[in-house]
């Protein structure tokens, strides 16, 4: 029922400790403590065959007439699903685990080898059986440690003089130190640590098993004496062994083979090109241009052998998306101690063709059909560069398609993308001692158009966009975006009431209030709702600026102007990513996101040298367009807590800002954030949370200011079943721009107390490449409603939000 490790007399169930027992309890349900596999494989029957016999067969039991309504193939199909069915209990649950004294002992040497591993040379470990009931007992384990050792003397004893020579300049980074207590896991590092660095520094034919450690305890006083041997070369023939003293070897020639193919296996080269040292052979004329070629390798003529090179040479060569998998080989050449590298390339086709169609339902129509494709083409300037042109095409039968005026299929979206990716720094400046080769840099060049119908405002949209992107190491991620612009222009405005509906009951409900039109009548769409606005900002109505009335008409203006004004938005960003995971089975890491942008601040500098005017707004106009201009940032943090038994604990924070300045007094509504979502407070829908206590009935609600923190316990229930309980809590608000409704805006500190907490449970399945995942979220605290009048005011399943998502939220 349970297993309990004693370290010198103290509890100790650390994960490190439970890892190393054989036996474990049955699986249970976090909090519940229930163990549902055990129970499902107690529904199982033992001797399912003769009871199915006795049942189905015996002629003396009527239920056996069964047979005589069915065919007999069907008897047995039922008979069998019985059986299926049985087996299926078996294979999902989990049979108890009993006790083993011999598994048991096995446990107890595992953990006196680990604490003998760690130092305490002179541990000891014994079990002992607890019976807590009938067929019932824990397993308590006793560990006496004893005194641990430390390190005292290292010594070394290295046969090869050049490897003597290469570790005085190593040592200083050594993983085993005088003073420490003795860990085997530090002697197994270091030799993978030297084993490293040699292979960096030359010696071509070294390997791990040439360094071994003699440790010497003897009347020591619980020291540790420590001799790193490094053996010479052992060269092995048929009938005997020769022993060397290891050289260090460099690269005499390096060759590349630009389409090594099946067909050309035993054809000799056509094409030669000697470039900068390197020896490129082609089957014809070659089709790459050859610093192209050269810039993706990075074992160099005369250069000292380092296996790290044949590493990048082999990740650089697999993002050009240009190659199949390389195959590089070293030759030795026996006159003398250097290498001939041979690398070989299998290009992939020059063209790529893709195709995807797709059926949807939504809010706004009743089906859609939706296209896209595009064509690939590598090598497009033989400089290994990859050219994407795709396009999209759409078509749906909107929810008003019903009415006499509208066809059937109304709805319309176009669009196309052409991309071109570098795979190098397209810049004007030689970057190579900023951002070196080894940091696979690229470039991206895009530029994209789409084009709405009877979607939202009708939108067309043009972008482009200069983007950089480079690893500095295996765990960070750098791009920058020098140039991204992006143009939005809405084509049907006077719609805007036909799309945010709730605004225009809102005006249509104060406007029969004030009696502004007759109850039987409504404002007619746009003309009568713009003119109701006008006239009670105007001051022709009823309402003064100190009615509430007026301020929801002034908001619902503001909105209304800051959704339907087109968008010039051109800036730059710089985003960085840090991610720990070690792989997709590493549960124990953490991610940090940083992004930076700024927009607009070279337009406006250009708009003052230029002395240009500017509109009624006092803003500066491009084309006729007023353009954004902002400064961005955002932080997210990640972080996984490994519990063992397949439970995890998982953790994020987000912070976002965006301040408008200059040219602009609001951020642009795509740059703008949002709370609610399957990704974000599960408690909400997505757009429907904030902004701070407002009680909105906007269909989006937006700001430029978020605040974000989750915390996600994940257990396995059975199998690929797994379970979650989870906290999530934000919200958004706005800040430094042109709203000022207290409700909407943080102010200071005090504004945390509008931070909306959502909680509830979820399910997840894990098909290994992707998880499916539903979450049912409750408003624990919802800052809409009242001071002290905001915890659980719906928290039930009537209130409760439904969310479906593929993988985890973060």
């Amino acid at each position: 029922m349970k297993n309990t490790v004693y370290v010198n007399d103290k509890k100790n169930n650390t994960d490190a400790l439970n890892s190393l027992l054989y036996q474990k309890p049955n699986g249970k349900v976090p909090f519940f403590g229930i163990p549902i596999r055990l129970n499902i494989y107690n529904l199982a029957r033992p001797n399912i065959d003769s009871i199915l016999e006795a049942k189905y067969r015996n002629p003396d039991n009527p239920k056996t007439g069964l047979k005589n309504f069915i065919s007999l193939k069907q008897y047995e199909e039922i008979i069998n699903s019985k059986r299926d069915f049985n087996s299926w209990l078996k294979s999902t649950g989990e049979p108890p685990v009993i006790i083993s004294p011999l598994k048991a002992e096995k446990s107890t040497t595992n953990l006196k080898t680990y604490y003998y591993k760690n130092g305490w040379f002179n541990a000891d470990a014994f079990y002992k059986v607890d019976t807590t009931n009938t067929k019932r007992a824990n397993l308590n384990f006793y560990i006496e440690t004893g005194n641990p050792y430390y390190l005292d003397s290292i010594r070394t004893k290295i046969s090869s003089p050049v490897i003597d020579t290469l570790y005085k300049s190593l040592k200083n980074n050594s993983l085993i130190v005088t003073g420490e207590q003795f860990k085997e896991a530090n002697l197994t590092n270091e030799r993978d640590r030297l084993t490293t660095e040699l292979r960096n520094s030359g010696l071509y034919h070294f390997a791990q098993d040439y360094i071994t450690f003699e440790i010497d305890t003897i009347g020591t006083h619980r020291k540790v004496n420590t001799d790193i041997i490094i053996q010479n070369r052992m060269i092995r023939y048929d009938d005997s062994v020769q022993v060397r003293p290891f050289k260090i070897y460099k690269i005499k020639d390096v060759n590349i083979f630009t389409d090594d193919s099946y067909q050309n296996k035993n054809l000799p080269p056509t094409d030669t090109i000697n470039y900068k040292g390197f020896n490129i052979y082609s089957y014809g004329k070659s089709k790459y241009r050859a610093k192209a070629l050269t810039d993706a390798v990075f074992i160099t003529k005369d250069a000292v052998f380092k296996d790290i090179n044949r590493t990048r040479t082999y990740r650089y060569l697999s993002e050009l998306r240009t190659f199949k998998y390389p195959n590089i080989e070293y030759i030795e050449n026996v006159q003398d101690t250097t290498l001939t590298a041979n690398i070989y390339l299998i290009p992939k086709k020059k063209f790529g063709l893709n195709f995807n169609a797709e059926v949807s339902q939504s809010n706004i129509q009743t089906i859609g059909l939706g296209f896209s494709g595009g064509l690939l083409i590598r090598n497009v300037f033989r400089g290994a560069e990859t050219l994407e042109v795709s396009g999209l095409g759409s078509i749906g039968a909107s929810k008003e398609a019903r009415n006499n005026k509208d066809s059937f299929f109304d709805i319309t979206e176009v669009g196309a993308t052409v991309k071109l990716t570098i795979p190098r720094l397209f810049f004007p400046l030689n970057t190579d001692r900023i951002i070196p080769k080894y940091m696979s840099p690229s470039t991206r060049i895009s530029t994209a158009a789409t084009s709405q119908r009877n979607i939202g405002l009708d939108k067309q949209t043009f972008t482009g966009m200069l983007s950089y992107n480079w690893y500095p190491n295996q765990k960070v991620t750098n791009t920058l975006d020098l140039f991204n612009a992006q143009f939005v222009k809405n084509l049907n405005v006077d719609n805007y009431f036909g799309v945010y509906q709730n605004s225009y009951n809102s005006l249509n409900s104060i406007a029969k209030d004030i009696n502004y039109i007759d109850d039987d009548d409504n404002l007619s769409i746009p003309d009568g709702a713009d003119q109701f606005i006008f006239d009670v900002l105007d001051d022709d109505t009823a309402l003064t600026p100190t009615d509430q009335e007026y301020k929801t008409v002034s908001n619902i203006d503001q909105r209304k102007t800051r959704l339907t004004e087109n968008n010039l938005i051109i800036s730059s960003s710089f985003n960085y990513i840090k991610n720990r995971r070690e792989n997709i089975f590493d549960n124990d890491f953490s991610i940090i996101r940083l992004r930076v942008e700024f927009a607009g601040n070279i337009l406006n500098g250009l708009s003052k040298l230029t002395g240009a005017g500017k509109n009624e707004s006092d803003r500066y106009e491009v084309f006729g367009v007023a353009f954004s201009q902002y400064a961005k940032t955002e932080f997210d943090y990640v972080k996984y807590w490994d519990l063992g038994k397949k439970n995890v604990l998982a953790v994020r924070s987000y912070a976002g800002i965006a301040i408008p300045y200059g040219n602009a007094t609001n951020i642009p509504f795509s740059k703008s954030f949002f709370a609610g979502g399957p990704n974000d407070n599960r408690a909400w829908t997505a757009y429907n949370l904030g902004p701070g206590s407002l009680k909105s009935t906007n269909e989006f609600n937006e700001a430029n200011f978020k605040l974000h923190f989750s915390v996600e316990q994940r257990f396995n229930l059975f199998g690929s079943l797994y379970g979650a309980f989870f906290v999530d809590a934000g919200n958004i608000w706005n800040v430094f721009d042109d709203v000022t409704d207290p409700a909407q805006t943080f102010d200071s500190f005090s504004s945390l107390k509008d931070i909306a907490v959502g909680s509830g449970f979820g399910l997840r399945y894990d098909f290994s490449f992707f998880v499916i995942r539903l979450d049912i979220g409750f408003k624990t605290y919802d800052p809409s409603y009242d001071l002290g009048n905001r915890w659980f005011k719906d928290y039930n399943f009537g209130n409760s939000v439904f969310n479906i998502g593929i993988n985890y939220p973060f």
